[in-house]
């Protein structure tokens, strides 16, 4: 049996002294907001419970792609701080609560779910046999299952080798891995398409996948950093080197860039096309008060972030990644309001009814994390590339 590696805790501590109590609190105050909003205005709860729902989807979901691409490419820098997402992954089998009150009201939400629509409307009569409410939430559950059954393998996989330290548990999980991918990317694509781009269902876009894929990276990086900056402070991962902080920092700048190439690529495309049929989806947001959340997207998600990265000092700087980390997970929540908003109403809509959501978001991490980090190592002490990880170097 390999030896621990010195200085490393091997027992699970708490994520934060208060994380319990605090994440009670927030999820308390949450689904009381979120009930009585749904009692008031349903559709308008509704509109806001899909936002919550793809920003968690998009934490767990990321997380898990972060854990299979470290696993595919062999990488060895983010080893130490591989758990935070492996903790983050453990969201997937609690998504199902979050789309339940959506498939509740699903009529609110979609104009296709309406048998009249369909009947009088020829272009979704032509997309009949994909968006149909028995196989809209079959792929939702499917989905959902598929990812919760991933996180539990790879999950099951690292924590085993925390107590045998196999190796051959490793390349089961690059085998995993490998599996895990293309359907991620199948996934994640139906996810876009299903739960954003149908809201109107007229309008289309064939990168709007892309799209959602990059924000949900960004949001898992984000989300992950907060995470390993929080345990290191707890004492539950050892110190990390600036060579860490700097890789952390790069993947969330690339990111950010590429982000916003996707996102200046369907506007452009769409603006040269000048289809009446597709560029209405962006006049919408262009009016009624929706420019100016449009141009705030383009500062918050993309400008602010890219020179608060961009020098080699920054990405170094752990109080500078958290608190981009804080602000690019704000930017994704941003993001999703201006992308499922406008469906809604053709003003913008902001008030207490939207304050419930972001809370519940933040009360089950919180729980997720307090339990996971009671329970388990906050590092993974029997993966073999551990120690050349602590080393690592740029």
């Amino acid at each position: 049996m390999t030896p621990v590696t010195p200085g490393i805790p091997t027992k699970g501590t708490p994520f934060t002294p208060s994380s319990d109590r605090l994440g009670v609190a927030l999820l308390a105050v949450g689904v009381l907001l979120v009930v009585l909003a749904f009692r008031v205005e349903p559709m308008r709860a509704s509109f806001g419970s899909i936002i919550l729902y793809l920003t968690m989807v998009s934490i767990a979901a990321g997380s898990l792609f972060l854990i299979a691409l470290e696993y595919i490419a062999g990488a060895v820098w983010s080893v130490p701080m591989r758990r935070a997402n492996e903790f983050l992954a453990g969201l997937s089998p609690f998504l199902i609560l979050l789309v339940v009150p959506l498939f509740l009201h699903i009529h609110d939400l979609f104009h296709w779910s309406h048998p009249e629509a369909m009947a009088s409307d020829e272009l979704l009569k032509g997309k009949a046999p994909y968006l149909n409410i028995p196989f809209f939430v079959l792929r939702t559950v499917v989905i959902l299952g598929i990812w919760a059954l991933f996180a539990a393998l790879f999950v099951r996989n690292s924590t085993a080798q925390d107590i045998s330290r196999d190796p051959a548990l490793t390349r089961k999980n690059v085998y995993l891995a490998a599996a895990f991918l293309p359907v991620f990317a199948i996934t994640i694509t139906l996810t876009a398409f299903d739960w954003g781009m149908s809201l109107e269902a007229h309008w289309y876009s064939t990168i709007y996948g892309v799209y959602f894929f990059a924000g949900t990276v960004l949001t898992a990086l984000a989300a992950g950093t907060l995470v390993v900056l929080n345990l290191q402070k707890s004492g539950s991962i050892p110190a990390l080197r600036p060579d860490h902080y700097y890789s952390l920092g790069a993947l969330m700048f690339s990111f950010v860039n590429f982000w916003a190439y996707i996102a200046f690529s369907q506007f452009l495309l769409i603006w040269y096309a000048n289809i009446p049929e597709e560029t209405y989806w962006f006049m919408a947001r262009w009016r009624n008060g929706w420019q100016y959340v449009s141009v705030l997207l383009i500062l918050v998600h993309f400008l602010v972030p890219y020179f608060a990265l961009l020098s080699q000092e920054a990405k170094m700087n752990p109080a500078r990644l958290k608190f981009m980390a804080i602000w690019l997970l704000a930017a994704h929540v941003l993001d999703l309001y201006w992308l499922v908003m406008p469906t809604y109403a053709p003003g913008i809509t902001l008030g207490w009814v939207e304050v419930g959501f972001p809370l519940v978001g933040v009360g089950m991490t919180f729980l997720l994390l307090s339990w996971k980090t009671k329970r388990y190592n906050a590092v993974p002490i029997g993966d073999p590339k551990l120690q050349r990880g602590l080393d690592f170097r740029l």
